[in-house]
């Protein structure tokens, strides 16, 4: 499994308007966050993350935007779906 904490990639969603086509950097990832049944993972450990599956459709990933005026990673994260992610896109949804 390729290095999913700390990674860069694209976001391109809708649900966070500020962080479209922003670079950001993976912090987290939140098990099945994106569902109404969540079980409140929340996942900083790459083996804790294989363990528990990896990321999927039903996750939501914490992230922290590129400021490129200030050439830093902002101090301020979000909690975008794993689906808006541009290196998740081809993950679907299982409900």
């Amino acid at each position: 499994m390729a290095k999913i904490l700390g990674s860069t990639t694209t976001y391109n969603g809708t649900e966070h308007p500020y962080l479209r086509g922003y670079k950001v950097r993976i912090v987290a990832v939140m098990k099945r966050a994106a569902t109404p049944d969540q079980d409140d993972s929340y996942l900083r450990d790459e083996e804790e993350l294989a363990r528990a599956g990896g990321v999927t459709a039903d996750d939501r990933v914490e992230v922290q935007p590129w400021i490129e005026a200030e050439q830093r990673w902002s101090f301020v994260t979000s909690d975008p779906r794993a689906i808006d992610l541009a290196c998740f896109r081809q993950l679907t949804r299982t409900n």
